[in-house]
């Protein structure tokens, strides 16, 4: 069975009874994630970052690549498993508050599409606070669908824009 890395975008902005604030629940997460069937081969700098939709919390966010054996769909189960471990709520609202958010961003396969989901990640591009992290530690990886680096797709997204008159 071949060897996959996978680009994870990790957030959080709720505090957990056992690790503390947002910024300790992803270090617990990436520790969770190494001691489990991944291996963390590169984390990014943790950075702070304005919410998306009706939460008011302030995320911690940040990007791991892990490696493993398991195809995306067994890696998003092991993910989605790993979040309710730290509390999340199946069903809640889309964008709402959370204790532990965990999306596959990218892997080294290529597109891949099933009933429960699809990579690359379909907002990642938009994303600042995925962006950002990952050009620390993955920015040379390329989008499968664009063909530009993960460098390139920050730069196009944080170019600044001339106002209009």
């Amino acid at each position: 069975m071949a060897r996959h890395r996978y680009l994870i975008a990790l957030g959080s902005n709720m505090r957990h009874r056992k690790h503390g604030d947002p910024h300790k629940v992803l270090r617990a997460a990436l520790a969770a994630l190494d001691k489990g069937k991944f291996e963390v081969e590169a984390v990014s700098p943790l950075i702070d970052s304005a919410p998306l939709g009706p939460s008011r919390r302030r995320y911690a966010n940040g990007v791991a690549i892990v490696g493993t054996h398991r195809d995306p769909d067994e890696v998003l189960h092991k993910l989605a498993k790993m979040e309710r471990k730290f509390g999340r709520k199946s069903g809640g609202r889309p964008w709402g508050a959370r204790v532990l958010d965990l999306d596959i961003v990218l892997w080294d396969g290529g597109p891949w599409t099933s009933d429960r989901l699809v990579i690359p990640h379909p907002a990642y591009r938009q994303r600042q606070f995925v962006l950002g992290p990952a050009c620390t530690i993955a920015g040379g990886w390329r989008d499968p669908l664009t063909g530009l680096s993960v460098n390139q797709l920050h730069a196009r997204l944080t170019k600044p824009r001339p106002v209009p008159s």
